[in-house]
Order: structure tokens, then C-alpha cells, then sequence
């Protein structure tokens, strides 16, 4: 056992000695919990010679030729760390498009819930919201059902929302601001609205957006959408088309939601990022963040 040198931090820790860096796997540990005595505690259910290898503040990885790190990951749910084995061949430079999800994805907020609570009708529609995002409605006809009740409604109320409580996830911009430099086009589908993913669109510098579009009749909200609904289907199409277009490869393609429209999309996508995400859409995707920003994704496919 040796001492290792972290280079970004200037700490030490007892580690092993690394000899291997053409593993074919990487064991990304990440978190704002994460500690030296988690890391060592890892290694020993590992085991090998391999040492840990600091990639930001929060995040580590462990060059591997596991495949189950089964108990790994269990430990690290419990401790409120982010664990993924991620191939060594999944490196930003290899990828050329990430499609994302808005809502509680990219930003803080569900905007159909706040624009809501300016008619004091949050509790009701973010109870259909939180059912469709878990699998339990059809989102389309939840949607209808929920923009329904908005009828009415100022839009100034929209501009409101933007103002006053829409904001991006953390780690949002670094992540994007990764793409960049990486040249992997962005672009945000939601089953939201197009005042809203414009702006998030302008705000965070993406490449495209497509979303949903409210009826407005004299200022106000008819409580209608116009044209066909972005729902889990058109999400899934709106990428494919996207990456053909891009002339890139499956394998090629991130997808990042948190809801159950999101999953096919994210299966499309070939690799999938569940961000604190709703059970059902952690259980399908290929990695989950839920203790890390949105930074975390660099992190697991780090150059």
C-alpha cells in the first residue's frame, strides 16, 4: 500500500499503485459526500492495484475490468454517492449530440405547475404532473387535461414564471459549456412550451429547441395546444432525425431526463442519463445522478 498524491486538491490518502491504464471499464465515483475513508472502503470491495484518480472536486474513478460492482453500488446508495461503470471508450470526444429534457432536468422547476399557482391551482396539476412523470398517465392526455385548466390565463403569467422562479439546474452550464468545447450539439425537447424553451435555449447557449406551443387569444391562454404534442414519441423521432441529419452513430447520442416520457428518448439515445429522476426512469437508464449537478456527466464520460 502506498501513499497517493491527489493533484488537484493537494491531499493524501492511502490508496494502491495504478500499473493499468488500458482497462476497458471506469468506476466513476462522484458526490459532494464523497470522502477519502469512502474511497478506501470502495477499493477493498474492488480490490486489484489500481488507485483512484481525481477528475474534479467531487469525482473519482477507478480504472477496472469488473462488471458487477453490484455490493459497490449499494454501498454507495446508502452513502449518498453517485457510482457508475462506465466503458472506457465513453470519452466526450466520442459523442456529437446530447438531447435533453426541460423541466426539472435542465432547470429547477416544472413550468406547468408554477404557471398554475398563478391561478391557485398548483396542487391539483401537480398532482397529474407528478402521476404522468412516473408512468401512471398518458402524457398527452394528461397534458391536454392540465393546460385545460389554465384557460384564461394572462400570458404575461408565462413571463412571470421565467422571472420570478425559473432557474438552471446546477452544473447546467458547465455542462454545457463542455459540449461546446467538445463540439457535441445540444438541444432541449420537452413536453413543455416554447416561450419557456427558448428561453432556456438563449440561456444556456444551446444548439436547438423543440417544445410545445400554447393557444393565446387576445392575451390570454385558451387553455388549447397547438400542433402535435412533443410527447414521449416525438422526443425519441425529434433525436433520430436530429442525429441522422448530424450523420452521426447511435452510439454517438446522450439523452438526459428525469420523467417516464423521457425513457424513450433516452433509450434512442443509446446512452441515457437519469438526473434525479423518478424511479421508473433510473431503473432503465444506462447511468443515474442523484446526489451530483448536471456537471456529474462530465464527469462520467471525462477525456
Amino acid at each position: 500500500m502506498t501513499l497517493v498524491y491527489f493533484w488537484r486538491t493537494g491531499r493524501t490518502c492511502y490508496n494502491f499503485d495504478l500499473h493499468l491504464f488500458g482497462h476497458l471499464m471506469r468506476l466513476v465515483v462522484q458526490g459532494c459526500a464523497i470522502s477519502m475513508a469512502h474511497l478506501t472502503h470502495i477499493h477493498r470491495i474492488i480490490g486489484g492495484s489500481a488507485q483512484f484518480m481525481q477528475i474534479a472536486e467531487h469525482a473519482y474513478y477507478l480504472p477496472t475490468q469488473q462488471s458487477d460492482v453490484t455490493d459497490v453500488k449499494t454501498f454507495c446508495a446508502e452513502q449518498k454517492i453517485d457510482c457508475a461503470l462506465v466503458p472506457d471508450a465513453q470519452r466526450l470526444r466520442h459523442f456529437g449530440l446530447c438531447v435533453m429534457d426541460m423541466d426539472s432536468t435542465l432547470i429547477n422547476i416544472e413550468c406547468i405547475d408554477e404557471i398554475a399557482d398563478m391561478m391557485n391551482l398548483k396542487p391539483q396539476i401537480s398532482a397529474i404532473t407528478e402521476a404522468a412523470m412516473r408512468g401512471e398517465l398518458d402524457f398527452a392526455s394528461s397534458l391536454k387535461k392540465r393546460v385545460a385548466l389554465l384557460a384564461d390565463l394572462p400570458e404575461s403569467a408565462l413571463q412571470r414564471v421565467i422571472d420570478e422562479r425559473l432557474q438552471a439546474n446546477p452544473g447546467a452550464h458547465e455542462w454545457i459549456a463542455a459540449c461546446k468545447l467538445h463540439n457535441i450539439k445540444t438541444m432541449v425537447v420537452s413536453g413543455g412550451f416554447t416561450m419557456f424553451a427558448n428561453h432556456v435555449k438563449t440561456m444556456l447557449g444551446l444548439d436547438y429547441a423543440v417544445s410545445n406551443t400554447f393557444e393565446i387569444i387576445n392575451g390570454k391562454l385558451t387553455g388549447n395546444i397547438l400542433g402535435d404534442i412533443v410527447d414521449a414519441e416525438r422526443k425519441a423521432q425529434e433525436l433520430v432525425k436530429l442525429r441522422d441529419k448530424l450523420g452521426l452513430k447511435p452510439d454517438q447520442t446522450i439523452g438526459i431526463g428525469d420523467g417516464a416520457n423521457d425513457l424513450k428518448m433516452m433509450s434512442a439515445a443509446t446512452v441515457g442519463v437519469a438526473y434525479h429522476a423518478k424511479p421508473i426512469v433510473q431503473q432503465q437508464a444506462t447511468y443515474a445522478l442523484n446526489h451530483s449537478g448536471l456537471d456529474g456527466v462530465i464527469n462520467l464520460f471525462t477525456a
